[in-house]
């Protein structure tokens, strides 16, 4: 019997086979770690999100009788039939809704779940099969193969128990109230507006600009900045209070009438070499790009040192500025309005269940969605700030500030322009110059500026934007009246002194917006860490 000879590959082919060969291996050893892969496997990983079965159309029922291995955290857990079985309410955060997991006391790892840590709070993963679900508010559920008690809950002192909590109280948790129904609601409305934003100015061909959060100007001239310096940092043989090595110059200055020598920071002696600070805005960075790449827009976190409690006000939020070259006023309260509408419109599109969950919370007419959708359909009535004025006055309310002509409106006018008088989102346009900053452009008749608001119900402003000044000679002089340092400037009056155009832009707080959508009463509640006077925990 003749010997068959073994065929002969090439260098090429033998690679090959050996690739494939490396490639089945691997299969294998994958496959004995699993026993087995349940359908609706998930890129990167083979847990299913509970997104992905309880967001669809039907709720999961398309899904039944397939399986899956979920992971989450226990909402409720509740064991029943004389500790024979237990009922599991799984949420992950990916969704508002939770998944229930019934457990029969065969199942592996039923008796993790009678562990006094298998508590609310407690990090499960569950294997099984979906079933038709007989329960209240619930098409489907899993009736579990395996479960495993990733990390225990102690219920003594886990701080979210299963009752409903003040928002106060959530606030001294938030590194846990996002487990809350509430709380993960409002991050993924956040996130949701968040991509939004992006995806419109993206598709409007605008490029997205990263400024500087340290800064050497103040952009609004209001003088509410934090500070940051090097200076009060322990110094290497120093004393141990270091504030006694804090350098200083000394100079003379005229104080009521005399000459007197002054003390004061030797900032030379400082990390940037002068005074620096945490950023207001990007906008004037922001316009420097804009006036060479034509459309940009920043997106990032400014600060404010501003000493307030109110529910309004953050000490850092997010801020979202646009710049557009070639832009007056009415483009740019053209664009305002359509980007308002578009990531309203996004939110109710993509986050329904959320959406109907802020709904059923609020309280006030007309509703949360109804509100919402009126944005989103109604044209925005546009007014002259003097036409403003009048109107308030004419309807005879009492206000805790009187309505002249002169005042910077307040959030009580703003709401009762956009609740009461209209009924509708409103743009405001044309503010004296008294109170608004140094780059808005002046009107002709030299005591309004090209300014805009956009009012909007429940919240009253959530963008403000101007025509910038565009002339040299009338910014030096708004710089002056402002009683601002030229010098400080320079480089954003170098877009004047080289190829100056016509450009307008507008600011969105970013938490304002997120309030508006979500109908949430306080700031501090649409932003992950909140921080304000005294507080800047986690």
């Amino acid at each position: 019997m003749e010997e068959k000879q073994p065929q002969k590959l090439s260098l090429e082919d033998a690679l090959a086979r050996i690739a494939e060969l490396e490639g089945e291996v691997s299969r294998l050893r994958t496959a004995s770690k699993q026993e087995d892969v349940p359908e609706g496997r998930t890129p990167f990983s083979n847990r299913t999100t509970l997104k992905e079965i309880l967001a669809r159309e039907d709720q999961g029922v398309g899904l039944v009788n397939h399986s899956f291995i979920v992971s989450g955290w226990v909402r409720t857990i509740r064991l029943a039939q004389k500790n024979t079985i237990a009922f599991v309410s799984l949420n992950d955060g990916s969704s508002s809704r939770s998944l229930q997991i019934v457990v029969d006391s065969d199942v592996p790892g039923f008796s993790d779940l009678e562990k006094t840590d298998a508590n609310t709070g407690a990090s499960i993963w569950a294997k099984g099969r979906l079933v038709a679900s007989k329960g209240k508010g619930q098409k489907v559920e899993m009736l579990a193969t395996k479960v495993m008690l990733l990390g225990g809950s102690d219920p003594t002192t886990y701080p979210l128990a299963p009752k409903e909590h003040t928002m106060e109280h959530l606030r001294d948790v938030a590194h846990l109230r996002c487990r809350t129904a509430t709380i993960s609601a409002v991050a993924r409305i956040r996130n949701a507006l968040a991509f939004a934003t992006h995806t419109f100015f993206q598709e409007k061909g605008f490029l997205y600009l990263h400024t500087p959060i340290i800064t050497a100007s103040d952009c609004e001239g209001a003088g509410e900045m934090f500070q940051i310096t090097t200076l009060l940092s322990p110094q290497k043989g120093g004393s141990k209070t270091f504030i006694d090595d804090v350098p200083t110059v000394t100079h003379k200055q005229v104080v009521e009438g005399q000459e007197k020598e002054v003390k004061e920071i030797d900032y030379s002696k400082d990390f940037f070499d002068r005074p620096a600070y945490l950023t207001v805005s990007g906008q004037l960075n922001g316009e420097q790009y804009a006036c060479g790449l034509s459309n940009i827009y920043t997106f990032g976190p400014t600060f404010r040192a501003e000493y307030s409690f109110t529910a309004r006000h953050l000490a850092e939020f997010w801020m979202i500025e646009p710049e557009m070259a070639f832009y007056d006023i009415h483009d740019n309260m053209n664009l305002a309005e359509a980007y308002l509408k578009f990531v309203l419109k996004y939110a109710l599109d993509h986050c329904p269940d959320d959406m109907e969950f802020f709904d059923k919370l609020d309280k006030n007419k007309p509703s949360l969605l109804n509100r919402l959708k009126q944005v989103i359909e109604t044209p925005f009535k546009r007014i002259t700030y003097t036409e403003a004025i009048e109107a308030l006055i004419k309807s005879g309310k009492k206000f805790e500030v009187e309505p002249v002509w002169g005042i910077d409106m307040g959030s009580e006018h703003e709401r009762f322009l956009t609740e009461q008088i209209f009924k509708m989102p409103i743009i405001v346009t044309n503010y004296p110059k008294s109170f608004k900053a140094f780059y808005m452009r002046l009107n002709e008749d030299g005591k309004t500026v090209a300014a805009m608001d956009v009012l909007v119900p429940r919240v009253g402003e959530i963008i403000g934007g101007s025509q910038r000044e565009e002339r040299m000679d009338v910014l030096l002089q708004m710089i002056a009246e402002k009683g601002l340092k030229e010098e400080s400037y320079k480089h954003y009056l170098d877009l004047r002194r080289y190829g100056s155009v016509p450009h307008a832009g507008f600011g969105l707080g970013f938490e304002r917006l997120v309030l508006f959508t979500t109908g949430i009463e306080n700031i501090r509640d649409v932003i992950p860490f909140p921080r304000w006077p005294k507080h800047a925990e986690f």
